[in-house]
């Protein structure tokens, strides 16, 4: 699995084992993610897939106003384990938030969305002006 590089996320490694070694309190301020999408066009909808293992269906908010489709939401820190002496914590948790324009020939009232296995499909039709048509060619 590819993740995107970030460099902040190794200086505040090296920070959190400096404040490891140094026996000082780990000061992690909360962190916010950016959610990785695929949207394909279709010949009469836009699909959106965004991968978001572990987080509840009602913990989404997907809004679509203005030509702009935007998905939210939680994932909520381990609290049982806040004393355990991690070697190693990759899970992310925190707030994330995604915005995309889209061409606002979006049927809003349409829109609709599944989950499934940690991905979360939508599906955002098309108005019917700017669907393609085929025309026949008729022989004379």
């Amino acid at each position: 699995m590819l993740a995107r590089w970030n460099p902040y996320r190794e200086m505040n490694q090296m920070r959190a084992l400096m404040n490891r070694w140094m026996n000082e309190p780990e000061v992690v301020p909360e962190p916010t993610w950016s959610l990785a999408l695929d949207v394909v066009e279709q010949d009469d909808a836009y699909l959106v897939k965004a991968t978001v293992p572990g987080i509840k269906p009602e913990d989404i908010h997907v809004t679509f106003k203005d030509g702009v489709l935007s998905i939210q939401g939680d994932v909520k820190e381990d609290q049982e384990v806040k004393e355990a002496h991690y070697h190693l914590r990759e899970r992310r948790w925190g707030s994330f938030c995604r915005s995309i324009a889209l061409p606002s020939h979006v049927e809003a009232e349409k829109i609709e969305a599944s989950y499934d296995a940690g991905v979360l499909t939508l599906r955002l039709p098309k108005s019917e002006e700017v669907k393609p048509r085929k025309i026949d060619v008729k022989v004379a």
